[in-house]
């Protein structure tokens, strides 16, 4: 049997209120090269094997002149869409066959390639996975920090507690499941910390286009909620980061360690 087509789609705004025209922010590699954050996110994302294209979704003439220049492909998608998830869907008359979309978060371009690729290869092997997503397994240091970050009033980042197929039983910004105060920092607990990278079959793309946004992500902000919501279910795949830094360039104080993270890398 052929396998499914897979692509992956780089959404991308301009509007972003935390940090306006983000995919075009510059930044500079280990030789000194300096590229927009757009090109950046297009160049991690063809490290990933076994994709039958790599398309950014936007709804910015601007982003996609800058695409268009690198010799990328671009979908145009509405403005209105609320988030990735939504601009994916709506990218899906482009992608034409493919029946596997990757969301490839657009300011994650230290997404280490093989977090994709467990993604994919879990859903080549079970057909009956709707929508995937990795996590990192939380050790006792991690778990602290996000312990003391909840108790300073900061997210420290997405966690997930999953059932015993691994599917994901809730998302929340707050530290979940709850771990009484003795046993904080146990090696062994099942915290998992989200990475915010999805693979989707083409239904459960359009299934999430026609549902509602829900209260819960409303309140979470948490895209991925809308499919618990639907009643389609998130296979949670752990995944090591070996090591790696995984930053996301959310505001403009963020391209200092990143830009480190390159040099690191030796990524130029």
């Amino acid at each position: 049997m052929t396998p499914p087509k897979t692509a992956i789609v780089i959404p991308a705004r301009y509007a972003s209120s935390r940090y306006p025209g983000k995919p075009l922010a510059t930044l500079t590699g280990a030789t000194g090269e300096t590229k927009p954050l757009i090109r950046r996110s297009w160049e991690a994302a063809r490290q990933v094997p076994g994709v039958a294209h790599i398309v950014v979704a936007t709804d910015d003439v601007r982003i996609a002149d800058a695409v268009h220049a690198f010799g990328g492909a671009v979908a145009m998608t509405p403005e209105s869409c609320a988030n990735g998830t939504e601009r994916c869907a709506a990218a899906l008359p482009a992608l034409g066959d493919v029946e596997i979309v990757v969301n490839f978060q657009g300011d994650a371009l230290l997404t280490p390639p093989h977090f994709v690729g467990a993604l994919i290869e879990a859903m080549l092997a079970d057909e009956s996975i709707a929508v995937a997503t990795p996590a990192i397994v939380a050790g006792p240091v991690t778990h602290r920090r996000l312990v003391e970050d909840q108790a300073q009033g900061r997210v420290g980042g997405t966690t997930v507690v999953c059932d015993a197929r691994g599917n994901g039983l809730y998302f929340s910004k707050s530290v979940i499941p709850h771990v009484p105060a003795d046993r904080i920092g146990e090696a062994g607990l099942p915290v998992r910390l989200h990475v915010g990278v999805y693979a989707y079959r083409r239904f459960a793309l359009e299934r999430y286009a026609q549902h509602p946004a829900s209260a819960l992500e409303g309140l979470e902000g948490l895209e991925q909620l809308r499919f618990l919501d639907a009643g389609v279910p998130v296979r949670v795949i752990d995944v090591d980061p070996h090591g790696a830094d995984i930053w996301e360039l959310n505001n403009p104080s963020d391209v200092a360690p990143i830009e480190r993270a390159l040099a690191a890398r030796g990524i130029a």
